[in-house]
C-alpha cells in the first residue's frame, strides 16, 4: 500500500483535529440554534421542538466525540489494551444517529489498542461506502493477538469507500480533512501488520483487514 509522502507529526495532528472538528461542528451548531429558539420563541410547540432537537444533537455530538477518542485518540497509555465490549458500544453509538445500522459479531475480551483503532476506522470507512444508508455487519475472527476483521456493507448504492480505495490501490490522494481518515486507517493497518482489502460481492462491499502472511 503506497502512502507516498507522509505528513509530519504536526501536519498529521492538524489534519486529524480538522477531521474531528468537521464531524462535530454541525451538531454543536444545531445545539446553538435550539438554544436561540428557546430564548426567542415562547410558543409551546416551538419550545418542545427545540428541546427535542437539543437532546438529539447533544447525543449525536457526544457519540461522535466518544468514537473519535477511541478511533484517533490515545484512549489509554502506550501499549494499552481496549475492551471490545466498549469498542462495540462506542461504535453502535456512532452509527446509530445516522441512516445506518451496525451489527457486531465478535468475541469478548481485550485487544491491543491500535488493532481496535484500525477496526473503528474501518467502521467509519464503511459508513462512506453506504451513501444512502444501510447495514454494516462487523465480524471479528482469529485470536485477540492475531485478529482478522471483515465488514460487509449492505445497502442501496453501496460503493467502495473512495479515499480508502485510493490508498489500497496505491494512488493516494492529496491529504486534507476529508482524506486523512483513510490515510490514518492505512497507516494503522501497516503499523499492526495487516493488509486491507476492498471487494465487491454482489451488491455488497466487503472491507477486510487481515494479518500479513
Amino acid at each position: 500500500m503506497n502512502l507516498r509522502v507522509q505528513p509530519s507529526d504536526l501536519e498529521l495532528a492538524a489534519l486529524i483535529s480538522s477531521k474531528i472538528c468537521h464531524d462535530v461542528i454541525n451538531p454543536v451548531g444545531a445545539i446553538h440554534n435550539g438554544l436561540e429558539i428557546l430564548d426567542e420563541d415562547d410558543n409551546a410547540d416551538a419550545q418542545k421542538y427545540a428541546l427535542e432537537m437539543i437532546r438529539n444533537v447533544t447525543a449525536q455530538a457526544s457519540a461522535r466525540l466518544q468514537f473519535a477518542r477511541f478511533a484517533f485518540g490515545a484512549a489509554g497509555s502506550a501499549g494499552a489494551m481496549i475492551d471490545l465490549g466498549m469498542a462495540a458500544q462506542v461504535s453502535h453509538g456512532f452509527v446509530a444517529h445516522g441512516k445506518h445500522k451496525l451489527n457486531w459479531a465478535g468475541p469478548a475480551g481485550y485487544m491491543a489498542k491500535d488493532k481496535v483503532k484500525l477496526l473503528l476506522n474501518l467502521i467509519s470507512s464503511a459508513i462512506t461506502a453506504l451513501p444512502r444508508g444501510g447495514e454494516i455487519h462487523v465480524q471479528i475472527t482469529g485470536t485477540m493477538e492475531d485478529p482478522s476483521f471483515a465488514l460487509r456493507c449492505k445497502g442501496t448504492g453501496a460503493r467502495p469507500p473512495q479515499y480508502l480505495c485510493d490508498f489500497v490501490a496505491g494512488n493516494p490522494p492529496p491529504l486534507d480533512s476529508m482524506s486523512i481518515q483513510a490515510y490514518y486507517t492505512a497507516r494503522l493497518a501497516g503499523n499492526v501488520g495487516h493488509t486491507i482489502g476492498i471487494v465487491k460481492d454482489g451488491a455488497d462491499i466487503v472491507l477486510t483487514a487481515r494479518p500479513q502472511r
